[in-house]
């Protein structure tokens, strides 16, 4: 069998790999927070007996995109928007420490503030539990002050603080679940110079045209692949004809 359907059909497998990383980003093109990943392609040499020119793709996930998303103003007090670098330390369901970038936090029944996905979200000390309330502010060094239910409105007290972390992106690699960890499983310590802006969220940082553009050349790209598999298997009918005659 000639190797050139091995390779067309490996092409094919990995464009279809690459498209799912552009349609996963253009998914979440309205998902607050939500960081990018990029795709790549690499050529790799074919193992044995070959021609120099034949080579197979492998894509690639290098990376995330770390660019900033838009800032989108919503008036609401729990709504948060990082101010320039960092993260928002939140827990994910196994109980490990991770990171995101979505501001949208939410009390559950019982008190706990979660992100708008139900993560747990971290204080100082640990998960942040608060007291029935009337009113909730987040101060730009993360500090969460409430005015306790039946208050009159000057019993405002500083409960907790919202652990915010920065990182390297080198250190930090992206899950399945859209959740950042770093690289080595250690948690990130707290980081007193990042600040969140109060009533905005911060916009997804996808490009909506640019995936859409990259997704329509990668679907030109996999009719390449399939009319190559064609090519080689009206060659090979050819040559059964040719060996039939000479029989």
């Amino acid at each position: 069998m000639d190797r050139a359907l091995y390779l067309a059909m490996s092409g094919g497998t990995q464009v279809m790999d690459a498209q799912g990383i552009h349609a996963n980003n253009l998914a979440n093109v309205a998902t607050t927070g939500f960081r990018a990943d990029f795709e790549q392609a690499r050529s790799m040499q074919v193992n044995g007996q070959h021609y120099p020119s034949r080579v197979y793709a492998m894509t690639e996930n290098p990376g995330t995109r770390y660019d900033l998303g838009a800032l989108q103003q919503t008036g609401r007090d729990m709504d948060i928007a990082i101010q320039g670098d960092g993260f928002i330390a939140t827990l994910d369901g196994l109980g490990r420490e991770v990171y995101s970038r979505a501001g949208d936090l939410q009390l559950t029944a019982a008190g706990q503030l979660v992100t708008g996905t139900g993560l747990p979200v971290m204080g100082i000390d640990g998960p942040i539990f608060l007291p029935p309330l009337d009113s909730l502010s987040i101060s730009e060094d993360g500090m969460i002050s409430i005015i306790p239910q039946g208050g009159d409105g000057t019993q405002i007290t500083a409960l907790n603080r919202l652990k915010l972390v920065s990182a390297e992106p080198e250190q930090l690699v992206k899950d399945s679940d859209g959740l950042l960890r770093t690289r080595n499983g250690e948690e990130l310590p707290q980081d007193n110079n990042v600040r969140v802006l109060s009533g905005f969220l911060e916009s997804s940082n996808v490009n909506a045209v640019e995936e859409m553009t990259q997704i329509m050349a990668l679907a030109r790209r996999f009719e390449m692949n399939i009319k190559v598999m064609d090519t080689v298997r009206t060659n090979e009918d050819a040559s059964a004809r040719i060996l039939q005659r000479n029989a």
